[in-house]
């Protein structure tokens, strides 16, 4: 990052900064409602308030500051997101120890579980 920092111009690494931040509040506000509809019984250290209204709003707002920016920032964000995505779900899948161990651990019939 620092290498690709050093050579892009101050303005687009700005917008990058906007995009990817604003993003992640989108993410984040949707993460908090499908959270207390999906997974009710979990412990959160702190309360969100007014759930559903407040994290929709502010998924709304951030998405709305996000429009206002050059498609040339929305480009880079979509080749960003997917070169994350790839690599995300590719280390997750050669570290993961949950395959690992169901590929070891032979099911009921001497087959294995997948």
């Amino acid at each position: 990052m620092a290498l690709a920092s050093g050579f892009t111009p101050i303005g687009i690494l700005g917008s990058l900064v906007s995009i990817g931040t604003l993003m992640a509040f989108v993410i984040v506000s949707i993460g908090v409602i499908f959270l207390r509809y999906q997974r009710p019984e979990l412990e959160r250290p702190f309360k969100a308030p007014w759930v559903p209204f407040i994290p929709a709003l502010s998924a709304l707002v951030s998405l709305g500051l996000m429009a206002g920016l050059p498609w040339s920032t929305w480009e880079r964000l979509i080749v960003w997101m997917a070169i994350g995505i790839v690599l995300y779900f590719s280390y997750g899948y050669t570290h993961s120890e949950v395959r690992k161990r169901d590929a070891v651990m032979p099911a009921a019939g001497g087959t294995s579980r997948r």
